[in-house]
């Protein structure tokens, strides 16, 4: 019987996927093991495996297609003896759930909502304020229908997407899903947003009076704006999707406060050169090593984690994480936006190491060659644009990290010591931190631990 090979998930927030390149083509046999094709995540670029032996009887998604959903088929193998044209010929189709009797629709409200505001208030004819407000009512919108579910009135539907409707409050069961057998996806939540139908999921009190929700403007109120002709549409793709989504959770979900703080960095500036000045030639005549500011910012933040270990930790609704190791993301820029590879129980390495192993991420990186566990987890982050020039900014929180340091240029500035006005070069860096985890006084003795390793680097070594 002819085997379907199905667009595989290749991360738990995967629900689509571009099919990059076949490297088997149509009467190849294939054996387990053998690369099939290269499949293109939000993030990385990944190998596809053959978990079964035969030949491949047909291509059903060519290379270069976009959005290929999870679990939809993208080629047919034929079994060990069977006959490669008569499985080709019967391509099964892939099987749908179950039908289900449709969740009942729900009862039109009895007032209509008010109309929402416009995307930018302008003045009205004949009065000199900004922001005055349309008092024409707008009928509710048809509501839109359920989604197939399981014999037990299950909602099929993805985590990603009963989170983001849930933070908009929205009634899941009421959204039309596109996804695999009718499985709501994010595109989904993100469509009935914007749809205007009634699609609100119950609320445990009555609206205030008056007050009409907030609703992201539309596309085509947006472009409105601008004189047709004068800007050019570019599609996201899926990395910027899924920044875009995550962005929004974090801000919504995350309560963040900001610490920032002043290190000095002569100590560090100093220990850095000499021990650049140490590295061996290689065969090609350049250095072994070379370490960066943000090699030993890595390694501070670490040590800071393990010394304040309270503050090394991740929210859940249940209970604390609390790490016994300071697994550290690092914010690394490629084409279209940026992926956070992890430095693992980055305490115990060496300077030297870290400074290898990113290097070796961020070249993986821009090829978007890094597999999901090495971009996955951690328990802090850093991101650094000092390097632009950039003296103080704040992070957002990368979920499921509760801290996130803002790294700025080192800057050359007058301080005071012992009474008399010297340089020093500094660097501001802001803690950025989910309350929920960790409190003020925890964040400070947090940032007063990396201070101390930054401004006396030499703890780092011993």
């Amino acid at each position: 019987m002819p085997i379907n090979i199905l667009m595989p998930a290749l991360s738990p927030t995967m629900e689509k996927g571009n099919l990059a390149k076949w490297l088997k083509k149509e009467g190849d046999q294939v054996k387990a093991g053998d690369i099939l094709a290269e499949i293109e995540t939000d993030k990385a670029t990944m190998e596809y495996e053959a978990i079964d032996e035969g030949v491949l009887a047909k291509i059903l998604v060519p290379e270069g297609t976009a959005d290929v959903a999870v679990n939809q088929p993208i080629a047919v193998l034929a079994a060990e003896g069977e006959d490669v044209k008569t499985a080709a010929a019967g391509v099964p189709a892939a099987k749908p759930s179950a039908p289900s009797p449709a969740a009942p629709a729900a009862k039109p409200a009895a007032v209509p909502p008010p109309a929402p505001p416009p995307p930018y208030p302008s003045p009205q004819a004949g009065e000199g304020r900004v922001g005055a407000m349309p008092a024409s009512p707008v009928a509710p919108a048809p509501a839109a229908p359920a989604p197939a579910a399981n014999g037990r009135g299950r909602i099929f539907a993805s985590p990603l997407a009963r989170r983001l409707a849930k933070l908009a409050g929205l009634d899941i069961a009421r959204i039309t899903g596109t996804g695999p057998h009718g499985r709501i996806i994010a595109h989904d939540v993100d469509t009935a947003k914007l749809s205007g139908a009634v699609l609100r999921a119950p609320a445990s009190s009555p609206a205030a009076p008056g007050i009409a929700p907030v609703q992201a403007p539309s596309d085509d109120k947006i472009r409105a704006l601008f004189e047709p002709g004068s800007y050019e549409v570019i599609p996201h793709d899926n990395m910027r999707k899924i920044i875009a989504q995550r962005l929004v959770l974090a801000k919504q979900t995350i309560p963040h406060f900001y610490l920032t703080i002043s290190c000095t960095l002569d100590k560090l500036l100093s220990a850095r050169e000499d021990i650049n000045v140490t590295a061996p030639k290689g065969p090609d005549g350049k250095p072994a090593w070379k370490l960066s500011v943000n090699d030993f910012v890595i390694k501070a933040l670490a040590l800071a984690l393990i010394k304040v270990p309270e503050a090394n930790v991740t929210w859940t609704e249940t209970g604390m994480l609390k790490h016994k190791h300071a697994d550290i993301g690092v914010a690394v820029a490629i084409p279209g936006g940026l992926i956070t590879p992890i430095v693992r129980k980055a305490e115990t390495k060496s300077l030297i190491a870290i400074s290898a192993e990113m290097k070796d991420y961020a070249a993986r990186a821009r090829a978007r060659r890094l597999k999901p566990e090495e971009y996955q987890g951690g328990s802090s982050a850093v991101s650094n644009l000092g390097m632009y020039g950039i003296e103080e900014f704040a992070a957002v929180i990368n979920p499921p990290h509760a801290t996130i340091l803002a790294v700025g240029a080192g800057v050359e500035r007058a301080v005071v010591r012992d009474g008399k006005i010297a340089v020093a070069t500094q660097m501001k860096v802001t803690l950025s931190t989910d309350h929920r985890a960790v409190d003020g006084a925890l964040g400070a003795e947090l940032m007063g631990a990396f201070k101390v390793y930054v401004e006396s680097p030499t703890a780092m070594l011993v």
